[in-house]
């Protein structure tokens, strides 16, 4: 069931003039791809074809069947976006009411300028909690299933620690790609869970990937299988990435850390050291 109330649907359908139909200024198709990019929903699906399947209509369907965390996706989106696809600065009632939301749904609101108005630097016991519950339950999953369960668990996470992704995340085939925003450096993601250890091959990839963006882009690749030593040999030092895996996740859960305290961390480690893989237990002792 949707997390928002009469009163906030009744609100936010003024903000966004769904009055006559339409949602702010977006057209068909700026608003299907608003929706697949940011918040991974196929709008123009047949389930949300509410009524006469105007942009409002099918708004409204998704409020009632959207959880939580897409809820705070859509309006973390709205938020950064909001110049964009209404024409004009966002104003503050609009800003109050979407940040408000957000919060009152769990999350951490953005500014309105594309980044957190405020990062945890640790999650709450029940938090971290039901998301390792995720993480180990995903492991008895077939691998198409798992795959999606990992997206899932990854866009919670990020979630839970006020970074949500600029982009959507992606599955492709045993691949999830996204970005996101951190100390006002952008981050692009790769997340791999395969039943092996991730070579140099796949490291390569993506530090390709990495040379055709800007020169300031970063990456963090998350394998929750691991990196073989011998794939991290091959690949060297000195990249643009560092690299998470499944027992970071975990430790970082257990331990309540902050994300953003460990990825700064293993930034710095990389800096210091040239290498892309520094375990979270390394970083963090008991």
């Amino acid at each position: 069931m949707s997390g928002l109330t009469h009163i906030e649907k009744q609100k936010l359908e003024r903000e966004l003039g769904m009055g006559s139909g339409y949602v702010l200024n977006f057209s068909n198709r700026t608003f299907e791809e608003f929706f697949r990019e940011v918040v991974s929903v196929e709008i123009y699906a047949p389930q949300f074809g509410l009524g006469s399947g105007s942009k409002a209509n099918r708004m409204r369907a998704f409020w009632q069947v959207a959880t939580d965390v897409q809820l705070r996706t859509l309006l973390n989106g709205l938020l950064e976006a909001w110049d964009i696809y209404a024409g004009k600065p966002i104003h503050e009632s609009a800003r109050s009411l979407l940040s408000n939301t957000v919060s009152r749904l769990g999350g951490k609101p953005i500014s309105g300028k594309g980044q957190p108005l405020e990062a945890p630097t640790s999650i709450e016991s029940e938090t971290a909690r039901i998301l390792t519950t995720r993480l180990l339950q995903a492991a008895a999953l077939p691998p198409q299933t798992r795959g999606y369960e990992f997206e899932g668990f990854l866009r919670a996470l990020f979630d839970a620690y006020g970074l949500s992704p600029r982009a959507s995340f992606r599955l492709t085939g045993e691949q999830i790609d996204g970005s996101f925003v951190m100390h006002n450096e952008t981050y692009l993601l790769e997340a791999k869970w395969q039943n092996e250890p991730t070579g140099a091959a796949d490291l390569h990839t993506f530090e390709g990937k990495l040379g055709e963006k800007a020169s300031w882009s970063r990456g963090l690749f998350v394998s929750n299988s691991g990196f073989s030593p011998a794939g991290l040999h091959a690949f060297g030092r000195g990249k643009r990435l560092i690299c998470m895996d499944g027992y970071d996740l975990a430790e970082m859960l257990r331990l309540k850390l902050s994300l953003i305290a460990v990825v700064d961390a293993k930034v710095r480690r990389a800096a210091e050291t040239g290498s892309p893989f520094v375990p979270v237990r390394e970083l963090f002792m008991d």
